[in-house]
């Protein structure tokens, strides 16, 4: 039976799954460093590598006694965007493999495995063959990705192919999130911290600024609302930032989730989208999962949604992407090159 094996070490996560598309995810298996890292307020490429090539070994361990049996078709591997000490663990370690068990490595950008992780619940619904005539009446789709690294909106058609539409111009969403929790004195990750404070904040509270209102301006920023938020800091003494802590954080999380809505919402007229998506870490988001529910129920549009365990960097979503994109007709990137990522293309 076809068993597609994926690998990911884009940064700071080591993850392997084993995929069958019959019957869907047999096994799923991820080591985190968050905690490695926290001390130094963000990922510290040479220590993630490091940890790579610890954990991806002892992973495979765990994920060989549900290959038993199975015969493998393929073994994905994130070749990129990430960090580049990172991806070259995971590739050399898929390459390894491929010799080992003389299986092809299928190449997958790490993107578009996030891209498509925002079908598969829908997938899951009834795994097997029959999951592209399913979806195909909701292509072509507008998907919203939402991590620490990347912002983008994207246009999927019912071949499978990519255009982006929109993307930030310096700093990703899940990077202002995170940065401005640095600034409020926060842990890293510092993105659900910020979501916690806010539960009982005014969002109304301060006014942040949402870059780029305008419908012809197809981008994001955010370096400026991190800015803001330092020069608004660095007037107030500890206590009163004590006291104003829940209102800020509401405030600065509303101005994040506000400018990709909008941004989502002007995009939505200029074609016959079928569907609505969201993926990337900040997908976990409540108030933005909330947001973008709202926008699709008003525009009779199916929202799909990442679920929480493949929201952040994981192998399911590769598996998932090289399987799908096999059965694309014009065929995708098979070259191990960790630069690569679908086209930047006009709208219109």
């Amino acid at each position: 039976m076809t068993t597609v094996f994926a690998v990911e070490s884009s940064c700071d996560d080591s993850a392997l799954a084993l995929f069958s598309p019959a019957e869907g995810f047999l096994g799923e298996w991820v080591y985190r460093q968050t905690a490695l890292h926290q001390p130094y307020g963000g990922v510290v490429p040479d220590l993630a590598s490091r940890e790579h090539m610890v954990w991806l070994p002892q992973l495979l361990e765990e994920a060989l006694k549900v290959l038993a049996g199975r015969s493998l078709s393929s073994i994905a591997v994130t070749v990129g965007p990430g960090l580049a000490g990172s991806l070259g663990v995971g590739i050399a370690f898929a390459q390894a493999l491929s010799l080992s068990l003389g299986v092809p490595v299928v190449p997958v950008n790490h993107l578009r495995g996030h891209a498509l992780s925002a079908f598969i619940p829908f997938y899951e619904e009834q795994p097997g063959a029959t999951f592209m005539e399913r979806l195909r009446p909701y292509l072509p789709h507008l998907g919203l990705l939402v991590s620490g690294s990347n912002t983008l909106l994207f246009s999927l058609s019912a071949e499978l192919e990519y255009h982006v539409i929109a993307q930030t111009v310096d700093d990703a969403a899940g990077e202002a999130l995170d940065k401005g929790a640095k600034l409020l004195g926060m842990a890293y990750p510092g993105g659900p911290l910020i979501e916690a404070h806010a539960a009982t904040g005014n969002p109304r509270a301060y006014d942040f600024p949402r870059a780029f209102p305008q419908k012809s301006e197809l981008k994001f920023s955010f370096s400026g609302l991190k800015t803001s938020l330092r020069y608004r800091l660095e007037a107030m003494d500890d206590d009163t930032l004590a006291q104003a802590l829940p209102d800020l954080c509401a405030s600065y999380q509303a101005a994040v989730v506000e400018a990709v809505i909008k941004k989502t919402s002007q995009v939505l007229p200029l074609r016959e989208f079928k569907s609505l998506g969201l993926s990337g870490g900040v997908a976990n988001n409540k108030p933005l999962r909330k947001s973008l529910q709202a926008l699709a129920d008003t525009s009779g549009l199916r929202l799909f949604l990442a679920a929480p365990r493949h929201t952040g960097d994981n192998a399911g979503m590769i598996a998932f992407a090289a399987w799908l994109e096999a059965q694309r007709q014009s065929g995708g990137d098979q070259e191990l090159d960790a630069k690569r990522f679908y086209p930047s293309l006009p709208l219109a």
